[in-house]
């Protein structure tokens, strides 16, 4: 197995296809959607705060204030809208720099409350991979890339040191039963609040219904994180990325959490849908070229 990173996650020396170019180019188009969705949600919301309740992200060094009471989010969801077009459409280097600095700001405002939310990292990461793949790589193939490598490898730093955070803060006891007794338990309470009534599912009442069922769940979500660094290489990466999303899928069952952005993103690195456009779209396999 070869381990060196830069050969697993760029494969700038790798032979290139039609099928590559297009999958890059897709996922280039799904963190464009991404970040679009995403600064147009927390720009609406953010006309609803009128108080910064909590210091997030930017807001640690800035004051944020000036970006509540007053249309000033909706505008800079238009200005990220105007640099995400001109960024995919290759239309100058700066643009996807640019709109990164200001979805920043747009979750700094948005997130003042107190609220720390998850499910935006990978595509704000996607994001800052491709502004630094236009910064730093001429060619159009190393750029398509560079982006594609740097989201493999966050996803995989991400994912392993959550792991290495919940056993620096609990160690080997954080995948106790009890744990996940308690988050199914206040979710079912957020339920009743929201709606008068909760129906756990087969999952929850599984887990529920013996300790060492929910440990076992913990256990194997622990171990899914831990070993997520191996996403890095190519011939782990594909198992890697289902056992990620099979994660996300009990999260999703058993707590009723949805990180719908971080899924679609996993669904759509967990096929090698290149090889599929090739072998349905044939093209005489060459070096590097300039697309």
């Amino acid at each position: 197995m070869n381990w060196n990173l830069s050969d697993n996650l760029f494969g700038f020396d790798d032979p290139d296809s039609r099928g590559q170019r297009i999958f890059r180019r897709a996922f280039e188009l799904f963190i464009c959607y991404g970040v679009l969705s995403l600064a147009w949600y927390w720009g609406l919301y953010t006309l609803r705060i009128g108080d910064v309740v909590l210091e997030l992200g930017l807001a640690n060094w800035l004051d944020i204030s000036f970006m509540h009471g007053n249309s000033l989010p909706i505008w800079n969801a238009g200005l990220i809208t105007a640099m995400i077009v001109a960024g995919f459409f290759r239309l100058g280097k700066w643009w996807y720099s640019v709109a990164f600095v200001l979805l920043l700001f747009q979750y700094a405002a948005r997130f003042t409350l107190g609220e720390i939310p998850h499910s935006s990292n990978l595509v704000g990461m996607g994001l800052l991979g491709f502004a630094l793949a236009e910064l730093f790589f001429p060619e159009r193939t190393s750029k398509g890339r560079f982006a594609l490598g740097f989201s493999y490898f966050f996803i995989g730093l991400g994912y392993t040191s959550a792991a290495i955070s919940k056993l620096v803060a609990r160690g080997i006891t954080w995948p106790d039963g009890h744990n996940l007794w308690m988050w199914i338990n206040e979710k079912a309470v957020d339920e009743i609040a929201r709606s008068g009534f909760v129906e756990l599912n087969v999952l929850q009442e599984l887990a529920l219904s013996n300790w060492w069922i929910a440990t076992a769940f913990l256990a194997i979500g622990l171990l899914t994180e831990a070993f997520a660094w191996l996403i890095w290489f190519k011939k782990t990466r594909i198992p890697v990325v289902w056992g990620i999303l099979g994660l996300h899928i009990g999260i999703w069952i058993t707590m009723d959490i949805l990180f719908q952005l971080s899924v679609m993103e996993l669904l759509l690195l967990a096929l090698p849908w290149g090889a599929f456009t090739d072998r349905f779209w044939p093209e005489k396999v060459v070096g590097i070229t300039q697309s």
